[in-house]
């Protein structure tokens, strides 16, 4: 799976275009991650993402970098994990490479509801 196009509302992938937040790996897009906002995320959000396995995450926010909560980030440090935010343009073509080169890169990408 991968980001053909970035726009403030959506995201079209090679197969579909999505307008809610969602979680992308190398092999498959997880859709309606239940996340409207980088200060929603949790602790909750932290072990569905480890669930896949990551070997990095890649947070995109929205047309903005925005940092989650201490809380959010921590989880993943104590497991090892890294994780890079930033906006969901540059999240896009990050995890495009990592992906490429056969990363176990996990995106989840924050879509603005309504």
């Amino acid at each position: 799976m991968s980001v053909r196009r970035v726009g403030a509302r959506s995201i079209t992938l090679i197969d579909r275009e999505l307008d809610k937040s969602f979680l992308l790996a190398p092999d498959r897009a997880i859709e309606n991650w239940p996340v409207d906002t980088a200060s929603a995320l949790d602790a909750s959000h932290v072990e569905a993402l480890l669930a896949l396995q990551p070997e990095l995450v890649i947070l995109g926010t929205g047309e903005r970098q925005i940092f989650p909560a201490a809380v959010f980030m921590a989880g993943f440090l104590r497991k090892g994990i890294g994780i890079e935010v930033m906006d969901n343009a540059a999240a896009a073509r990050t995890y495009n490479l990592l992906a490429g080169e056969g990363r176990q890169v996990i995106a989840g990408f924050i879509l603005p509801s309504g």
